[in-house]
C-alpha cells in the first residue's frame, strides 16, 4: 500500500447549531417547543413517564412473589437413564450432551418416576427418595456433588 490508494473516510456530519436566528430554521425555541419542562434546561423523564397520567406498571395489580431462595434444578426421571448401557457413569454434562437436559443454575435432580433397569453410577446434585432406592436396588451408585460454578447461567 501505497499513499495513492489512501482514501478519506466518509464526511463527518457537524452538530447542528440551533438557536442561531429565524431564517436558521432552528432559530427562537430552538426546536424544544414553547415553555414547560421539556424547554428547560436538565430534561430527562424516565423511560415510563406518560405525562402525568398515572403509569401503567402502577395501575395494573401486583400478583405473585418470587422466592429469592428457590433452587433451579435441571429434573431428570430414572425411566430416562435407561437409554444407557449397564455400569456407565452419567453426570450433568453428560445428559446435557445427549439432550436429555438442560443445566440450570444449581445442577441435577434425579426424579423417581418410571422404573430403572440399569446398573448405573449417577452423579447429580440433588436426588428423591424413590430414586436413591430405583438406583441403588439395581446395584447401581447414586452419588450427591456440589454444583460446579461453570454450570450457573
Amino acid at each position: 500500500m501505497d499513499l495513492k490508494q489512501v482514501k478519506s473516510g466518509p464526511p463527518r456530519q457537524r452538530r447542528k447549531r440551533v438557536g442561531r436566528g429565524e431564517s436558521s430554521g432552528v432559530g427562537k425555541t430552538s426546536g424544544r417547543g414553547h415553555k414547560g419542562y421539556g424547554a428547560r434546561a436538565g430534561n430527562s423523564r424516565r423511560y415510563s413517564y406518560e405525562g402525568g397520567q398515572m403509569p401503567l406498571y402502577r395501575r395494573l395489580p401486583k400478583r405473585g412473589f418470587n422466592n429469592i431462595f428457590k433452587k433451579q434444578f435441571a429434573c431428570v426421571n430414572v425411566s430416562q437413564l435407561n437409554r444407557y448401557a449397564d455400569g456407565e457413569e452419567l453426570d450433568a454434562e453428560r445428559l446435557n450432551a445427549d439432550g436429555l437436559i438442560q443445566i440450570r443454575k444449581h445442577g441435577l435432580k434425579v426424579l423417581g418416576s418410571g422404573d430403572l433397569k440399569k446398573k448405573l453410577t449417577v452423579r447429580a446434585q440433588a436426588f428423591t427418595r424413590s430414586a436413591t432406592e430405583k438406583i441403588s436396588a439395581k446395584g447401581g451408585e447414586a452419588q450427591v456433588v456440589p454444583a460446579k460454578k461453570g454450570l450457573r447461567r
